[in-house]
């Protein structure tokens, strides 16, 4: 089992320009304004309040930087830890800016999603309510466009909780790889973690 033992914010950035270098490998967090990316990312380092969700979605266009720990508990009482970087990318949507401020986001993101070296994660949040948006579909191949060897996609699909057993059952089929959360109830969210460390540590 894998357990979450600190994590603390580092720093926010505008661009990749001016982005922090770390030794570290990096899980991107990304998907829709509203998708509930802020409140995923405390419930996986199991804290309450260490991402902050903006009160205007889409608005904040920041890149920000949390260091967490985790440990692995093994057989015969051994334990493992490691650290990551968790990204913050701002939510992606419907940002109520000028075209040109629109569009200098875009182009930041771009250039970070491509050229930093340190990411071996991309972790997608979609909403299960509306799990097969143009949106999200073109942001999928959109990552897979540039994906390297080193590095993987993880869909995670957010507010599972409001659904039934059958529309789990048809995200499933959708995508058998996703893996459905809530911040809510917690189901999903151990798993999610597990595959996130696994995924970022090459495993």
């Amino acid at each position: 089992m894998i357990r979450a033992l600190s994590a603390k914010f580092i720093t926010s950035s505008p661009s990749i320009k001016e982005a922090p270098s770390f030794v570290t490998s990096e899980v991107v967090f990304l998907g829709r304004s509203n998708v509930g990316k802020s409140s995923l990312i405390n419930a996986l380092v199991n804290q309450k309040n260490l991402a902050k969700s903006s009160s205007t979605p889409g608005k904040t266009q920041l890149i920000n930087f949390f260091e967490a720990e985790f440990c692995e508990e093994k057989e015969e009482s051994q334990k493992e830890k490691f650290k990551l970087i968790l990204v913050d990318l701002p939510g992606f949507g419907y940002a109520k800016v000028a075209k040109s401020k629109h569009d200098e986001w875009r182009k930041n993101l771009d250039e970070f999603l491509k050229f930093r070296s340190d990411i071996r994660l991309f972790i997608h949040l979609i909403d299960a309510r509306h799990f097969d948006l143009d949106i999200d579909v073109n942001v999928d191949s959109y990552l897979k466009s540039f994906l390297r060897a080193d590095q993987k996609i993880l869909n995670l699909y957010t507010k599972s909780d409001k659904l039934n057993q059958s529309q789990k059952s048809a995200i499933m089929k959708f995508d058998p790889s996703g893996i459905l959360v809530s911040t809510l109830s917690k189901s999903g969210i151990d798993k999610a973690r597990e595959a996130i460390i696994n995924h970022a540590l090459g495993r």
